[in-house]
């Protein structure tokens, strides 16, 4: 079976951020492993030891990757892209887009009604994590 999935990329705070979209989406954290836990070569730098190399995260409608940048790769932050997220309801999809805009996020585009949703708004989290959010889907 193929399947897509999103790797997000954070500088430190993917074990933080992660724990976050589980809570907010309701998902379940399946790995969160260090560089310090990865078996054989060279153990990271200090800096690294306790920093994230790969988190999954597990929802029955998707699967969302991610780790920390390794030791010596500059962080670069997520450009280009936006994950997009559609719920049946509107209630949801206001819900999540609150949770997501709450605590530093800002808002691109407020919720609202568009030809192709009942509601859809554009938010970057305080992670700095482009989400687009539908809620009710309208026929096409």
């Amino acid at each position: 079976m193929t399947q897509l999935d999103a790797y997000l990329s954070f500088d430190g705070n993917c074990a933080e951020a992660m724990k976050f979209y589980a809570q907010v989406l309701g998902a379940s954290i399946e790995a969160l492993i260090t560089y310090g836990q990865v078996p054989g070569g060279e153990p990271p730098p200090a800096s690294h030891a306790d920093r994230i190399m790969h988190a999954y995260l597990v929802h029955e409608g998707f699967s969302l990757m991610a780790g920390d940048t390794p030791p010596g790769v500059p962080y670069a932050g997520i450009q280009g892209v936006m994950l997009a997220l559609s719920f049946g309801a509107t209630a949801e999809a206001q819900r999540v887009f609150a949770a997501l805009a709450g605590g530093g996020g800002q808002v691109q585009m407020p919720m609202a009604e568009t030809f192709w949703a009942e509601q859809f708004g554009m938010v970057t989290d305080r992670y700095g994590v482009p989400w687009g959010i539908n809620g009710a889907p309208k026929p096409m």
